[in-house]
């Protein structure tokens, strides 16, 4: 079981990437912070997804804007076992960082 930071990544300009995956037998309460580093604004997607690929149905965030030097935060996030955070950024210079807690389930 891990507790404190899951996962962080620095973003890819337009590349959906899965930040975190809960672990199978497990399930996760998480925060997600996304950190735009760069001197342009972007825009954020942000999903609970079972897939790497997100459908539609599964974002939470849909091109947030996210102004130059800002954070955006989600708290709360419960993740069942598999479930993965996908964030798609319009601009590089993102870090997105994962911080909760797991618990198994069997």
């Amino acid at each position: 079981m891990a507790t404190g930071r899951l996962a962080a990544e620095d973003l890819s300009a337009a590349t959906l990437t899965t930040v975190y995956t809960c672990p199978t037998d497990t399930y996760a309460v998480a925060t997600v912070t996304i950190c735009n580093r760069g001197v342009d604004s972007t825009t954020i997607s942000l999903a609970i997804a079972d897939a790497d690929t997100p459908t539609l149905a599964e974002y939470i965030e849909f091109e947030t804007a996210l102004l130059a030097k800002n954070v955006l935060e989600r708290t709360g996030l419960v993740l069942a076992a598999d479930q993965r955070l996908v964030v798609l950024s319009a601009e590089a210079n993102v870090s997105a960082v994962v911080v909760g807690i797991e618990t198994p389930t069997a």
